[in-house]
């Protein structure tokens, strides 16, 4: 089990980290706010309330808002994660606070141009942003108009 979180501002914008270079699979790569594996017993969501405030230095609540199974291998390290993969989403209006540990960067993005940019350069992010996005925008959360057509 892993967990995928977004987290929006009021404008509707996505948050995006860049993982750090020390992670050991996809590292340097753009992906959704931050990202997890649950611990034994624990609920998604509060894993992801959790690792919001570790990876990010914020916090708001979360609600899950589906899941989808993918596979990847990660051509540097050539790690394969083969995973469900929870995805969760929240509105903060508070400015992050990166962990450099965990993450490199971070950027707001608007939907449009990140579905844009991830159809154009897919190597810039991690693979499991594509379907975590898609079910997103299908599920309609935060202004569902402006969230981009992504195919895993």
């Amino acid at each position: 089990r892993a967990l995928s979180g977004f987290v929006m501002n009021a404008r509707g914008e996505i948050l995006l980290q860049q993982r750090a270079a020390t992670k050991h699979h996809f590292a340097g790569r753009w992906s959704n706010s931050f990202c997890t594996h649950p611990r034994p017993g624990e609920e998604p969501t509060a894993a992801g309330e959790r690792r919001m405030v570790e990876e990010l230095g914020i916090g708001c609540s979360l609600r899950a808002i589906g899941c989808f199974t993918y596979r990847a291998v990660d051509p540097v390290s050539g790690l394969v994660e083969h995973e469900v993969d929870h995805v969760l989403v929240g509105t903060c209006a508070e400015d992050p606070r990166p962990n450099p540990e965990e993450v490199a960067a971070t950027r707001l993005v608007d939907p449009v141009a990140l579905g844009q940019d991830l159809r154009a350069n897919p190597e810039r992010y991690t693979p499991w942003l594509a379907p975590a996005l898609a079910i997103l925008r299908a599920t309609g959360n935060q202004q569902p108009s402006h969230l981009p057509e992504v195919t895993p």
